[in-house]
């Protein structure tokens, strides 16, 4: 899961190494990918466990927004129930397989 913007991320975490976001506003502005979906080039994929408790799903919405605004075409896949690591039966072997299968059709440029 991505985080998108940093003001949307656990504080103490984000404000040990960027300071708050009134100390830093282009800190998180300027890392936040949300903000530059219109610059992405080549082939996208998404990818978030929506119980994830870590980088909440809002991320995964605002950067869908984002790339939508931007007109940008991508893949996004969603794993209900599981958290940031993304587990559980077959889950990992899926999302692996998800990930291999588009790097590999990114590679043959499909």
């Amino acid at each position: 899961a991505p985080v998108t913007n940093w003001k949307w991320y656990d504080t103490i975490y984000t404000e040990r190494y960027m300071r708050t976001t009134e100390e830093n506003p282009s800190g998180y502005h300027d890392n936040s990918p949300v903000y530059f979906a219109d610059r992405l080039r080549g082939r996208y994929l998404l990818v978030h466990g929506m119980g994830d408790d870590n980088v909440h799903f809002q991320h995964s919405v605002e950067m869908v927004n984002a790339l939508v605004r931007a007109n940008k075409q991508f893949e996004s896949f969603f794993y209900p129930n599981k958290n940031h690591g993304i587990y559980g039966g077959l889950t990992r072997l899926n999302l692996f397989t998800k990930m291999t299968n588009f790097l590999e059709e990114s590679v043959r440029g499909k």
